[in-house]
């Protein structure tokens, strides 16, 4: 595997699934979303700090799908074989600078099909977490576009009454979540 200059891999593969959620191969994550992007492995993380606050975070505005959206914390893939903890904490580092502690599995079976306005599609089988941390993220601009701390039920009722300005998977979770906790 290549890396390139933020120790990233160059070009990274994500897990291909069957209907059922079993592994069946693999993809370069670039290849992978598009018109008919086949189901494959994700998770979300949504991370508090120290107040309980909860770190939204605006997508870059050159993101292939739903740039400058707001969403969850962070969002990512499991490279093949990469156990998905060690994804998600490698996506707090990479993304926004970040290292997070207490991480709980919050919706294990999430799963979810959805288009953006370019016509990318994301399907994926997206295990939910919950995280803290006690640093305050310096995002890759890449990544994101911006952040805010916020209050969760601020933000659930915010993706209620909004939900087009939230990304589709976001809306989605916060329906299942249960709470956030302090």
């Amino acid at each position: 595997m290549t890396l390139n200059d933020t120790g990233a891999a160059a070009e990274d593969e994500i897990v291909l699934l069957d209907s059922d959620g079993r592994p069946v191969g693999t993809a370069p994550k670039s290849a992978a979303h598009g018109p008919d992007t086949a189901l494959h492995l994700a998770f979300s993380c949504y991370v508090l700090n120290a107040d309980g606050r909860l770190l939204i975070t605006r997508r870059a505005l050159d993101k292939l799908s739903w740039p400058g959206i707001w969403t969850n914390s962070f969002c990512g893939h499991p490279r093949p074989a990469e156990p998905l903890l060690n994804a998600v904490r490698r996506r707090a580092d990479f993304e926004l600078g970040i290292s997070i502690e207490d991480i709980t599995l919050a919706l294990p079976l999430f799963r979810y099909r959805a288009t953006d306005a370019h016509g990318t599609v994301e399907n994926e089988i997206c295990p939910v977490y919950v995280a803290r941390t006690r640093d305050e993220p310096e995002p890759d601009p890449r990544e994101v576009a911006e952040y805010v701390w916020a209050e969760p039920d601020a933000v659930i009722r915010a993706a209620a009454e909004t939900p087009w300005a939230f990304s589709p998977w976001m809306v989605l979770q916060l329906e299942q979540l249960e709470r956030f906790g302090a």
